[in-house]
């Protein structure tokens, strides 16, 4: 099992309607992550710098990150992209965290 962080950035005033859209996530979604293995996923808002911080359990090599050829992916994409900062193609500005500390 792997554990992947990352960090994405929420837009001002957006908490609120990102909870309700991660609250109500879809479906589909929801089981093609369970299907790439994603066995847990947080996401943890810093509400004064608007960073999200997300943290996933994976197994084998990848994790949310590397679906976006999917097309639910992408649609779920263009659905987030009024509520935080996105790249060209709709998918979230995202940095890779490295993992420092980790205890059992």
């Amino acid at each position: 099992m792997n554990r992947l962080a990352f960090k994405m950035y929420l837009n001002e005033g957006q908490k609120e309607e990102y909870r309700k859209r991660h609250n109500e996530i879809w479906p589909e979604l929801k089981k093609l992550l369970k299907d790439a293995g994603v066995s847990e996923y947080s996401i943890f808002l810093d509400e004064e710098t608007n960073i999200l911080f997300a943290f996933q359990k994976v197994s084998g090599d990848g994790g949310s990150q590397d679906l976006g050829q999917t097309e639910i992916v992408q649609k779920w994409w263009a659905f987030m992209a009024d509520v935080m900062k996105t790249n060209p193609d709709n998918s979230p500005v995202s940095i890779p965290l490295e993992e420092v500390f980790y205890m059992e």
